[in-house]
């Protein structure tokens, strides 16, 4: 029973650190794509125009990455305390 337990808090752990690592690389790709749009360094009506466009982008894309990373961490981290629970 004690192995049980350990192999889910280690799961657990594993999926933690995955969604770190998840949540950094979508942080990278927008900081990426920021400095790049500081690099055109176009027109202010430019930057207008890629500013929306990048509100837009953004929550179709990075929320929805974000949202299902955690929601696969609330997941595993629901059943990992379940089973603790029943075979702890």
């Amino acid at each position: 029973m004690i192995l049980v337990t350990l192999y889910m808090i280690i799961a657990g752990v594993i999926v933690s650190i995955a969604a770190l690592v998840g949540t950094f690389l979508v942080g990278r790709d927008v900081s990426r794509q920021m400095k790049q749009y500081e690099e055109q360094g176009d027109t202010p009506e430019d930057e207008l125009a890629r500013s929306l466009d990048y509100e837009k982008t953004s929550l179709k894309v990075n929320i929805k990455r974000l949202t299902w990373i955690y929601i696969v961490l609330g997941l595993v981290v629901l059943f990992v305390s379940i089973g603790i629970a029943y075979y702890g």
